[in-house]
């Protein structure tokens, strides 16, 4: 048995769920040789209670990152979590992730380590729903043609909850109540989520250098009950759609709420999963669905990477 030394920033509902997950799976760990242990888990205030494993380290402090072999970041954020982790990352250590906002807004920053394998995020765009994987991997020997996706759960239930006769405002207001929406909202219901999650995938089949600068953002804040009711009557719904597809010599990437025919494989994927309808040559158009936000169907993803890394499978690199 070797020793794997692992740390952990953020102990929010994906960095408990990790936690669990990792002892959950503790006979996985113990088939490939491998013993887990935490050093340490970084938290804004240690005396907050938490679903953690007995014994589990809980700081207030980076004390223990130079001791990590690997590092697994659920804080969010861009700047902290980068600013933390910097030393680390020159030590060409490896980090596991679902920071969307950190990859699209830092990439200049990230790319080499990416480069290098030693930057895993599978988690960062639809959770647990692998699709990080299959473009960075496989689907390289396509000639990859556009992508459309679905990948905010709080936009979806809002759209769901008007299409049942709720205006925005009451919509909105729910889904702060049960939890699917901050507040501000603005992150989710004015694009943002989305149009970070769009930049990571396309520096996987477009634009190895993709700036989250070129994305073109417009939410849902705008939507009416009226609009939802015309585009019912056309037999059509509206989602909140990231593209990316090609334009001219480039590429174009949007995020704007659009009309789709309700047998839309985006519409019938159900209200609280995103679903990726990705279009290349040689493989023709292929369809991924699923959860794509949550705990414990994030921190499978991370904990997946974890055991890719173990395993010597180098993280996600982008387009050279």
């Amino acid at each position: 048995m070797r020793t794997v030394t692992v740390g952990v920033l953020g102990s929010g509902t994906v960095g408990q769920d990790v936690l669990n997950l990792i002892q959950r799976r503790k006979s996985v760990f113990d088939d490939i040789g491998v013993k887990i242990e935490i050093a340490g888990v970084l938290v804004r205030d240690v005396n907050r209670p938490r679903n953690v494993p007995a014994g589990t380290r809980v700081t207030d402090t980076c004390d223990f990152l130079q001791e990590c072999t690997v590092v697994i970041e659920c804080m969010g954020g861009v700047d902290r979590p980068l600013e933390l982790l910097r030393p680390y990352l020159r030590s060409g250590r490896p980090l596991i992730t679902a920071n969307k906002a950190m990859l699209a807004e830092r990439w200049s920053e990230l790319r080499d380590y990416a480069l290098a394998g030693n930057l895993y995020y599978e988690a960062s765009v639809m959770a647990g729903t692998p699709v990080i994987g299959p473009m960075s991997t496989v689907l390289r020997a396509s000639t990859f043609v556009q992508l459309h996706a679905i990948l905010n759960g709080t936009c979806n239930y809002i759209l769901g909850q008007m299409e049942q006769g709720r205006d925005y405002a009451q919509a909105l207001a729910e889904a702060q109540a049960l939890g699917y929406a901050e507040d501000p909202p603005t992150l989710d219901v004015g694009g943002f989520d989305t149009a970070h999650k769009l930049a990571v995938m396309a520096r996987f089949c477009a634009d190895g250098d993709f700036d989250y600068g070129r994305v073109q953002i417009q939410g849902i804040e705008h939507v009416t009950a009226q609009d939802i009711a015309d585009a019912h009557a056309a037999g059509e719904r509206i989602k909140l759609v990231a593209s990316l597809e090609k334009e001219g010599d480039g590429w174009a990437a949007r995020v704007a709420p659009q009309r789709l025919p309700a047998d839309h494989p985006l519409c019938t994927a159900g209200e609280s999963r995103n679903a990726l309808v990705y279009e290349a040559e040689e493989s023709g158009t292929l369809i991924f669905a699923g959860g794509g936000a949550g705990g414990m169907v994030t921190a499978s993803a991370m904990v997946g990477d974890l055991l890719d890394y173990l395993l010597g499978f180098p993280g996600h690199v982008p387009l050279h």
